[in-house]
């Protein structure tokens, strides 16, 4: 029995080993570019955890996801660049984003999720490109296609000092300055583990059970006597608050709002990507998959620089490990990943676990 245990085991250590790298990133990262990345990480955790609950606990699929993350990411910008930088107007446009997504998220699935599989995804499409075509248009509400730049709470100012010593010079922590920045970094890393927590949670209770049981067979579970409608309208609405505070939480890091970072169709794909690698239906994948995928985007191009230098002097291969050709390797390695792991990563492990 013990043996059946071991993959998912080794699954949740190594998702404790990355939930520890990101709690002391700053300390053991300190260059600008490595926040940077692990600040990403932590919000795509969440945002694709939260595109899980529909496609890896009801087989829903939907392409409106980057739709309510910008709601969420747009509610907050739009306020602290009318308000100027403070907390009501991060807590005010969070709200607001949240209820917009609501709105939409209900409309969409009261009237669509009775439509099956491909034409529910073509809806959600639409309703996003729709969206993303606003925004680049409501120029005087939204900037348009140059989006906005605002400030963030005072609290987050990299000259903020967290503490300070006698001579008002902000104090250190193994060299690294307890300032706004650092402030702003745990906001992000605190914020998005309470989000994943709460998606854990709810998909270990009872109503997750329900959810799976939607997933494996939908006439079944509306034969004895549960509202399959109901439910997944329920999970969409539950999804689009959480993708919506992640675009909060974003907008609040990045200081800026735009279609390219909120809305782009490219983040959609980006969400696909690291819930198939990691895989479907686990919530675990959610992590592997964000945290291969952006490290990939961000150190790819430099690895293969290194590897193309180290073997300069061997014929071809230098121009195969070209960097501008990282997107030829990336997709290469995800093909393998999908041979090698066909139900994700964290999936496949925990698939063999059941099977032992």
């Amino acid at each position: 029995m013990t043996n059946g245990f071991t993959g998912t085991l080794a699954i949740k250590g190594i998702v404790l080993i990355i939930a520890a790298l990101l709690l002391f990133a700053p300390f053991l990262f300190q260059d600008v570019r490595s926040i940077e990345v692990a600040a990403r990480i932590c919000i795509f955790i969440v945002l694709v955890a939260s595109f899980d609950l529909l496609i890896g606990y009801t087989g829903i699929v939907s392409f409106a996801h980057t739709m309510f993350f910008g709601f969420g990411a747009y509610g907050a910008a739009i306020l602290l660049k009318q308000m100027g930088p403070g907390w009501t107007p991060v807590l005010l446009g969070a709200l607001a984003g949240v209820a917009v997504s609501l709105v939409m998220a209900v409309a969409i699935g009261l009237l669509s999720l009775r439509v099956k599989a491909i034409f529910f995804a073509m809806i959600t499409l639409a309703a996003a490109s729709v969206v993303l075509v606003l925004a680049s248009q409501l120029s005087q509400f939204t900037g348009g296609e140059d989006g906005i730049t605002y400030k963030a709470p005072d609290l987050f100012k990299p000259a903020t000092k967290l503490l300070s010593d006698a001579d008002g010079k902000v104090l250190r922590l193994f060299d690294v300055r307890l300032n706004g920045k650092l402030a702003s970094y745990y906001f992000v890393f605190l914020s998005c583990l309470v989000l994943f927590v709460l998606m854990l949670r709810f998909t270990g209770s009872p109503l997750g059970t329900v959810l799976k049981a939607i997933r494996e067979n939908e006439a079944r579970a509306e034969a004895i006597g549960y509202r399959v409608v109901a439910y997944r309208t329920f999970v969409f609405c539950l999804s689009a608050t959480i993708a919506s505070l992640a675009g909060t939480i974003y907008a609040v890091w990045l200081k800026y709002t735009g279609p390219d970072t909120s809305l782009s169709f490219a983040i959609m794909i980006d969400i696909l990507l690291m819930v198939v690698i990691g895989g479907m239906g686990t919530m675990w994948g959610a992590v592997i998959g964000a945290v291969l995928l952006v490290m990939a985007q961000y150190y790819l191009r430099d690895l293969m620089g290194a590897a193309a230098e180290a073997v300069a002097s061997v014929p071809l291969l230098p121009e195969l490990l070209n960097p501008d050709r990282w997107l030829f390797w990336l997709g290469i390695i995800f093909i393998l990943l999908v041979y090698f792991f066909p139900k994700g990563i964290a999936g496949t492990v925990m698939a063999r676990d059941r099977t032992t």
